[in-house]
């Protein structure tokens, strides 16, 4: 197996603090690999001096040549006043360098007078064989191709790309990525913003994809779908693991458990070694004191030897000891946890609240949103679902009053409590410190809001710091925190887990399931949603919802159970047709066979051949049809 690229020793300082240290580790190609770590733990910062945008200790192998290479960042470095299509193609490196060069020369063409014409269609001819070469033509109709297939549309191609939401911003910087297909691929973040549609799209291209690919990513779900290996990033070592992000998880909880059996083995083992320690100091200190009362010489020299044999069988014990520590295993250190039941506050009715005929538009010549019939009920857990831009943040303000119906009625229950997590995070108190924004709450004690905080993953000297001077992974943790413990029975999230990792996921996946009042839910993160959700409300493009009552895999049975139908409707029609002509054409009294019998006197060799052919090709395809059949049932 061909090694792209090889670390040796990699170490980075960040302000004088070490960032990491002593990394190592080999990309081979046609490997698919995610990088997982905590936030802040510097991934970012080792694909940039993987890629040489950035200098580290240590040394870098790289076995490909830099243009070969594809960088996706997590944010977009588009100059202003580049229109979309443009901005895509600027991905593309060379071939669009080539491109934009032929353009230039064609506006100098236009203009030039006749003695510099020669010169000029010298270098024009250069430049289109090179861009020939580099199969330029195709790669234009690629890029327009991927573009539509992601959902930017040729209305989108003119607009400057600043004016892209982030999701639209996401597509057009990976559509530009993709088509340019290099051989070893950077991601950071690549699903950021993507719809489920999006995904699942991007998913299938990468696992098709025959390059190499190293990325970072939170969604356990992408990772699952794409990655042939994990690496686990901690500040001083890189570990590969085969699999996707669920054997990554099968693999940790294995190697706890040995480490969990070494180290009661070797616990085990230290304290009888230390209670014979101590019997041979006893015994060796008891003979040579027997030894030193004794007058007889020849009884004296006995009882040394037992001390001086106990002594020797104590050194060995030591060094035995001394191995032993030597190989020890540290105690498994436990995932964060809450040791405490949390409730939120409860309601008696059955239903908290409903949206009764509801349309919604911000502009009132369109309506935007129509005809919504929705309740929310004790016990639900609703995901909201549906593409970018169809206005899944817009019914959770109408749910909670944020934004108000253009016609209908949302009612809510007089003793409703609303819980509303905002992805841009308003509310939040800037100036407050994390301890004094918990013990705001009521009934919050300076105990279980330590307990809270590092169960939340904020060590003790985090709990002091300003929010305002947290980052935005730390900001959501904080956010989530407030809104729990408020108090609420009607718990409103809308993208609750962006910029979180997927250690902090986890935990807050964790409480969202033991929680006792109910949920509304919209989310990227489709492992949470799996989780979480007892009913699905799936909004279309013409603003029209359908609800499902049942979770994810009810949902993707039901699905299945619907295609397989059609297939099975859609099969039985051809064969039936199929077998109707095959009659038609074996028949003698038919039309077809008396038409065969006068063409056999007149044209036998040609006619007879192609009605041949025919009956071959449809007996063939009977077959098929029966076996797939076969193997359905």
């Amino acid at each position: 197996m061909t090694t792209l690229v090889r670390l040796h020793e990699v170490s980075k300082e960040w302000n004088g603090n070490e960032l990491f240290a002593g990394l190592n580790l080999e990309i081979n190609e046609g490997e698919r690999l995610a990088i997982l770590g905590r936030n802040g733990c510097g991934k970012t910062t080792l694909l940039r001096i993987i890629l040489g945008e950035e200098q580290g200790d240590g040394r870098i192998d790289r076995h490909l040549p830099l243009p070969e290479w594809g960088f996706m960042r997590q944010r977009s470095e588009v100059p202003s006043g580049i229109n979309v299509l443009n901005a895509v193609r600027r991905e593309s490196g060379r071939i669009d360098e080539v491109k934009r060069k032929l353009e230039e020369l064609e506006r100098r063409l236009s203009d030039a007078d006749a003695a510099e014409d020669t010169a000029l269609l010298d270098e024009y001819a250069r430049f289109l064989e090179e861009y020939e070469q580099l199969n330029g033509y195709m790669w234009e109709t690629e890029v327009e191709k991927v573009l539509t297939r992601l959902g930017l549309s040729t209305e989108h191609w003119s607009r400057p790309y600043q004016s892209l939401s982030g999701g639209q911003k996401t597509k057009a910087r990976l559509a530009g990525l993709l088509v340019s297909k290099p051989k070893f691929l950077i991601l950071d973040e690549p699903t950021n913003h993507l719809d489920e549609e999006s995904m699942r799209w991007l998913e299938a291209w990468l696992s098709a994809y025959e390059g190499t690919v190293l990325f970072v990513s939170h969604d356990r779900t992408f990772i699952d779908r794409v990655a042939t290996s994990v690496i686990e990033f901690s500040a001083d070592k890189l570990t590969k693991y085969r699999g996707g992000y669920t054997d990554y998880k099968g693999h940790k909880e294995r190697e706890l458990k040995e480490q969990e059996t070494i180290y009661r083995k070797q616990q085990l083992e230290r304290k009888a070694l230390e209670e014979t320690i101590r019997n041979y100091q006893q015994w060796f200190h008891k003979a040579h004191n027997e030894a030193g009362g004794q007058e007889v010489k020849i009884t004296q020299s006995f009882y040394k030897a037992r001390a001086n044999k106990n002594i020797s069988r104590y050194h060995a014990k030591q060094k035995q000891l001394e191995r032993l520590e030597n190989e020890r295993v540290d105690k498994p250190r436990e995932a964060a946890k809450l040791n405490m039941e949390l409730q939120m506050s409860s309601i008696g009715a059955r239903q908290l609240l409903a949206l009764e005929e509801v349309n919604f538009s911000y502009d009132p010549k369109h309506s935007f949103l129509h005809d919504l019939r929705i309740a929310v009920e004790r016990g639900d857990r609703l995901a909201v679902r549906g593409a970018n831009g169809t206005g899944k943040s817009t019914l959770l303000k109408l749910m909670i009053g944020e934004l108000q119906p253009s016609q209908g009625k949302v009612s809510r229950h007089p003793q409703l409590r609303i819980g509303y997590f905002s992805q841009e995070l308003e509310g939040l108190p800037e100036n407050a410190t994390l301890l004094d924004s918990l013990l705001a709450l009521p009934s919050m004690t300076q105990s279980g809001a330590r307990t809270i905080l590092g169960c939340f993953l904020f060590s003790r000297e985090d709990v002091f710091k300003r929010i305002g001077d947290l980052s935005m992974g730390e900001k959501c943790r904080v956010a989530f925190l407030r809104l729990y413990f408020g108090g609420a029975n009607l718990l409103v999230l809308d993208e609750p887990t962006n910029y979180l990792d997927i250690d902090t996921q986890e935990v807050m996946e964790n409480v969202l399931k033991e929680a006792s009042g109910a949920l509304v839910i919209v989310s990227h993160d489709r492992m949470l949603v799996r989780t979480l959700a007892n009913r699905l409300c799936d909004l279309k493009p013409d603003g029209t919802i359908s609800l499902f009552e049942g979770g994810v895999a009810d949902w993707e049975q039901t699905v299945q159970l619907r295609e397989s139908a059609l297939d099975t409707r859609d099969s039985d029609d051809e064969r039936l047709r199929l077998e109707m002509r095959l009659s038609e054409l074996l028949s003698p009294v038919s039309p077809a066979g008396t038409e065969r019998e006068r063409l056999s006197l007149t044209e036998p060799a040609a006619e007879m051949e192609g009605e041949s052919a025919e009956i071959r090709v449809i007996q063939q395809r009977l077959k098929e049809l029966r076996n797939q059949g076969a193997s359905a049932n």
